[in-house]
């Protein structure tokens, strides 16, 4: 079943950096508020052009609206989403997670059917803004993959409700 508000974040681990560097996801959002999204891929056309940026240049937006964390996840291996976080200068700003297992994507009950053009299963475009492990509020792109409401603005003018 979707995510929805009031729900708890799995328990699962992602990796960052590389396949040794274990990020428990319920440590990582434990005591905080956050924003957690996720993308179909590392170097795709959306992600890399429009979803990933926005949350790099809002950055200091979204701190200032008292987010501790931000994270991004992809069913992609740790080297290529910590090489698709240096090329986005998202050092410093958003953790690049991820989901080689498909452990959250599946917990989350966000998974993409994209074998047809990514080669295999991905991760639906979403964007959620996350209390204490806990899910306030949670964006899902209708067909998986759009560019609206998982997007930077409409993700911080929620963090700011």
């Amino acid at each position: 079943m979707a995510p929805k508000a009031g729900d708890s974040l799995p328990d699962v681990t992602l990796q960052e950096g590389d396949p040794s560097n274990n990020v428990k996801l319920r440590d990582l959002f434990a005591g905080k508020k956050g924003i957690l999204f996720g993308v179909p891929g590392a170097f795709t056309p959306g992600c890399t052009k429009t979803h990933l940026p926005g949350y790099v240049t809002d950055h200091d937006k979204f701190r200032a609206a008292g987010a501790e964390v931000i994270a991004c996840v992809a069913v992609n291996d740790a080297f290529v989403m910590d090489a698709w976080g240096k090329s986005a200068n998202a050092d410093g700003k958003v953790r690049m997670l991820a989901d080689p297992f498909l452990e959250l994507t599946k917990a989350l009950d966000v998974v993409l059917d994209a074998e047809a053009k990514l080669g295999t299963k991905r991760c639906k475009r979403f964007s959620a803004v996350i209390k204490d492990n806990v899910i306030t509020h949670i964006n899902v792109e209708p067909d998986g993959g759009g560019l609206s409401c998982s997007l930077a603005s409409p993700t911080l003018a929620q963090l700011k409700e």
